[in-house]
């Protein structure tokens, strides 16, 4: 329904509206963080350029792929190198700390809030940040879990201990055929727990996130919420930015701020009770932790 819809001026964050947009944090009671692939690269989360380079030039010269999402889906020729492949892509994306703090900014920000987080990421951020897990949803999947490819059951199986040994004992861009992942229920080759097709898993886990988020939403229909997105492209809109437009709408109480670098906009529906910021995530969230204001 919003496809059409007219969307409002995105803005630069001048001194006024970082300091506009403290004021909306502090008077909200709630805060629902909605976060997308942005937030990870302004953590420095980048799948490209010399972080590719740094992890991935091997693969580069001999496939011939240029950053690290496109090697996620080269027909590798044989699983020992598709793990290792993909045993590289989940260190560094998973198990390694972003090259910088943003998320720990973030927690800092909204401690002392009512505050969940919906996210489409899948790099595990938030709770290497400090967030509290049960205020999570993992809606898209998660780079430390495996599954099953059939899958024969809607289980996922922790894979950072595996991981780590196919990254120390990879050769040549091979891993040990010994070290091939497989399901532990009825021995088919395991997959990634990502959402790509109809095969993806939604655990026990999964289940219980999504009942948490929909606690919360009941909790907080009306009254001072600030729903809060970052980072969000147009890919998946139906997940985070339609469903916080219409709360903001059906909510007189609510607000919505987006910050995205270069696609921060809201509909003229929410003018008044919106604020589009067109300007790095990482740099916004220190200058709100800053006492600087200077534009």
């Amino acid at each position: 329904m919003f496809s059409r819809t007219r969307t409002t001026q995105s803005t630069k964050s001048s001194s006024r509206e970082i300091e506009r947009f403290r004021r909306i944090l502090e008077d909200a009671d709630a805060v629902l963080i909605g976060a997308g692939a942005g937030l990870s690269a302004s953590a420095g989360f980048v799948y490209t350029g010399a972080r590719f380079e740094r992890y991935f030039s091997d693969f580069a010269a001999r496939y011939g792929f240029r950053d690290m999402y496109s090697g996620g889906f080269y027909p590798f020729p044989e699983p020992e190198i598709f793990w290792a492949y993909w045993s590289r892509y989940i260190y560094v994306n998973r198990c390694l700390p972003p090259p910088k703090p943003i998320y720990e900014t973030l927690e800092k920000l909204v401690r002392d809030k009512d505050c969940f987080v919906l996210t489409t990421n899948v790099d595990h951020c938030f709770q290497k940040a400090g967030f509290d897990k049960t205020r999570l949803f993992y809606t898209q999947g998660d780079y430390g879990l495996f599954q099953c490819s059939e899958p024969c059951c809607q289980e996922t199986f922790e894979n950072e201990a595996l991981v780590r040994q196919m990254v120390e004992r990879q050769e040549n861009m091979r891993i040990p055929s010994e070290l091939v992942p497989r399901c532990p229920r009825c021995g088919k080759p395991a997959a990634m727990n990502l959402r790509s097709d109809g095969t993806f898993v939604q655990d026990a886990g999964w289940h219980a996130a999504a009942e948490r988020y929909g606690e919360y939403l009941r909790r907080h229909r009306e009254g001072s919420v600030l729903y809060l997105e970052l980072g969000v492209g147009g890919n998946t809109p139906g997940i985070i930015k339609y469903p916080f437009w219409m709360r903001t709408l059906q909510n007189p109480g609510a607000f919505y701020v987006c910050v995205n670098q270069g696609q921060a906009y809201a509909p003229h529906a929410l003018e008044g009770r919106s604020l589009c910021l067109n300007t790095d995530i990482g740099e916004l969230l220190n200058a709100l932790c800053s006492q600087d204001l200077s534009p």
